[in-house]
């Protein structure tokens, strides 16, 4: 499992700085050999998950180096399935580089395999903790995102279509991160009941997960009124970043609680 872990790391890395290159020498050639090793580098990572899983048995997804596979596994995802829904190939220069960086990340945890703890024993598991995999992906995609539509100029023309379609990509991809991490917050409450008999214990990553709540419901609310400067809420999205991966691994390392397995 080990190997087969720095196989996946290590086709990933190839893809990146197959895509810098092409990027930097705008070489369409070299751009789609990077996405085939991209492709192919999600394959593998896909088959890590599943064989993870099956020797576990259970979800891989119990602890730290498991979330952080799982979600460089959802960025990968959700970027591929961009690609092929709306052509947005310029969203790989830096989503490739996302997806590395967090499984940089987890190649730095522990990777043995452990036991369930009893508190995670429970059918709330997939849904809360896949859940999170989804929200946090989409946000760090929707930030982006947001870096091509700031590179589109610094006074980027609200009328110009392709700046348009980035802007309501953000949109989209935020919208659908607010609706994963609103799952996660309730059914972390309810499962926080069961496991706890508390529903809100303010535990370092609940208070967390629901500041990333509040500021993509203000995101979300600044967008709907379209009164705002869409360069605006794209360096919006990117200085939410940084929240999103705090709320992933700074609140473990940092502000230890009940949340501190993983």
């Amino acid at each position: 499992m080990n190997l087969l872990f720095f196989v996946v790391f290590g086709a990933y890395f190839l893809a990146v700085i197959a895509q810098f290159s092409a990027t930097a020498f705008k070489k369409e050639k070299l751009a789609r050999i990077a996405w085939w090793l991209f492709l192919a580098a999600f394959a593998l990572h896909s088959l890590f998950l599943v064989l993870r899983g099956v020797i576990a048995r259970r979800l891989p997804l119990s602890n730290q180096f498991e979330f952080a596979c799982a979600f460089a596994w959802g960025i990968a995802l959700l970027l591929i399935v961009l690609r092929d829904k709306t052509k947005a190939d310029w969203l790989s220069a830096a989503a490739m580089p996302a997806a590395l960086l967090v499984l940089t990340y987890a190649a730095l945890q522990p990777r043995e395999i452990t036991e369930l703890m009893p508190a995670l024993r429970s059918a709330w598991f997939g849904i809360h903790i896949g859940s999170a995999v989804f929200s946090y992906s989409a946000f760090v995609l929707a930030g982006c995102a947001g870096l091509r539509y700031i590179r589109g100029g610094k006074t980027a023309d609200p009328d110009d279509r392709k700046q348009r379609q980035t802007d309501y990509l953000i949109y989209r991809l935020v919208g659908f991160g607010f609706l994963f991490l609103t799952v996660v917050i309730l059914s972390g409450a309810i499962w926080a009941e069961q496991a706890w008999s508390a529903f809100w214990t303010w535990d370092p990553k609940e208070t967390w997960a629901l500041i990333t709540w509040i500021i993509y419901a203000v995101y979300l609310h600044l967008r709907l009124r379209r009164k705002m400067d869409p360069a605006v809420l794209a360096w919006y999205v990117i200085i939410a970043v940084p929240v999103v991966l705090f709320t992933f691994a700074g609140v473990n390392t940092l502000l230890p609680g009940l949340h501190s397995y993983g």
